[in-house]
């Protein structure tokens, strides 16, 4: 599979319409995965909440898993801790999911290297690090500045 520029893998994932989050909180004051989860649902995608310990967060129904959602999905945000990353990874290519992006701005985020490879060897684009809200159609100037400071959190090539 070529490697595709930041901007590129960017620009396919948020073309997809059904997304889900993984990690979305039933306490979301400042959690990373509800961010994401809020901001895509106002941009108007069908965004779906994966917590397997919550049956509803931001006032819609939660899933406990991937093949939970009834119609699938197009791809997945992962916002939970790394070790949790690997088993979704395998979640997403059991189900057939092309794109996965591990949320990261400090730290590792939610970015699992055997993660990554694993989704790579199985034909899935993984975005490894950053965050959908720093590019258009979801991005906001917060974001877009975070993007340029915080580049080693942004991969160059997926």
């Amino acid at each position: 599979m070529a490697m595709l520029t930041m901007k590129q893998a960017a620009s396919q994932f948020l073309a997809k319409q059904r997304i889900a989050v993984t990690g979305v909180s039933r306490n979301p004051r400042n959690h990373g995965a509800n961010v994401v989860y809020q901001r895509l649902r106002e941009r108007g995608y069908q965004v779906y909440a994966i917590n397997p310990n919550a049956d509803r967060v931001e006032g819609d129904a939660c899933y406990h898993d991937l093949k939970s959602v009834l119609g699938g999905v197009e791809a997945v945000v992962i916002g939970t801790r790394p070790e949790t990353a690997d088993e979704t990874m395998r979640e997403c290519v059991e189900l057939g999911i092309g794109h996965v992006w591990m949320h990261r701005l400090y730290g590792t985020g939610s970015v699992s290297a055997t993660a990554t490879e694993y989704g790579r060897q199985h034909g899935i684009t993984v975005i490894d690090g950053g965050c959908p809200l720093m590019f258009d159609p979801t991005a906001d100037t917060g974001h877009k500045l975070m993007r340029c400071l915080f580049t080693r959190a942004v991969p160059k090539r997926v």
